[in-house]
């Protein structure tokens, strides 16, 4: 049964691949030769990914191609790419800077995933590796992500996500949480402190696309000891302008984008 499931993801990942081509659309017939599948087979697959918005049927020739989902995921990845090449310069001038380690997190469903890291030159420094996935509440960079959502989506995310404690410090009030994130969005930055670990401090900032969107957070990351040593109007200042940095590299015209906040 396993091989059988892979074998028909591979033939859905093949089907999809087959419209990397000059043609826009593609029959049955044409798809059911090229992949050198049964047209029963190609029919059933191109049901499933019709039902998933993958792919998109004319009503008039019965032809198909890619839908409105393959677009999308295709906005993602040239998004984190162009994030890449955006926040390198960025993140480097904010360590000189701060001193401490510094990062730019994006959202993944109720998680925040750190696609950039630079570390501290610290002798006593925070280590952590690209790719690490932390909850959203309980992290300055989450709480960006979360505080510049539409209301009906972060009203949604309260009543869907259980606030586990990783801390005493941690906010499990989803009033309080809530609170927080109304001031996040009034200020412009997120702090976490001993929220998540306890002896971690960060301060976040939002990155924004052409459209004034918020899609990630630029944070810097330090021990409470030296954290707490930083001016904090100066240290949210900071992280903010660099955050501002990233969104022009992206793109973003304050003055010309409509910032999508409810």
């Amino acid at each position: 049964m396993p091989d059988a499931t892979l074998s028909t993801v591979r033939n859905a990942a093949r089907l999809l691949k087959a419209f990397l081509t000059r043609e826009e659309e593609l029959g049955v017939a044409e798809l059911s030769r090229r992949l050198g599948l049964g047209k029963s087979t190609v029919h059933r697959l191109l049901t499933t990914l019709l039902d998933e918005g993958m792919v998109e049927q004319d009503r008039g020739t019965g032809r198909y191609r890619l839908g409105i989902v393959m677009f999308e995921l295709g906005e993602a990845v040239r998004l984190r790419m162009d994030l890449h090449g955006a926040a390198g310069a960025v993140l480097v001038r904010l360590r000189e800077q701060t001193g401490e380690s510094v990062q730019v997190g994006v959202p993944d469903g109720d998680d925040v995933v750190y696609l950039e890291r630079l570390d501290s030159a610290h002798s006593l420094r925070l280590f952590g590796d690209p790719g690490r996935r932390v909850p959203l509440y309980c992290t300055s960079s989450g709480k960006v992500l979360l505080a510049f959502r539409e209301e009906p989506e972060r009203v949604a995310y309260l009543a869907r996500v259980q606030l586990t404690p990783l801390t005493r410090h941690t906010i499990v009030d989803p009033s309080r949480l809530r609170d927080e994130l109304s001031t996040v969005r009034t200020r412009g930055w997120a702090e976490a402190i001993n929220e998540r670990q306890v002896g971690v401090a960060s301060l976040a900032a939002p990155v924004r696309d052409p459209s004034g969107e918020v899609v990630a957070a630029i944070s810097v990351n330090a021990p409470v000891t030296r954290f707490r040593g930083v001016p904090r109007r100066r240290l949210a200042q900071t992280v903010m302008d660099a955050g501002e940095a990233v969104s022009r590299r992206l793109g973003w015209a304050p003055d010309l984008a409509h910032h999508k906040e409810s």
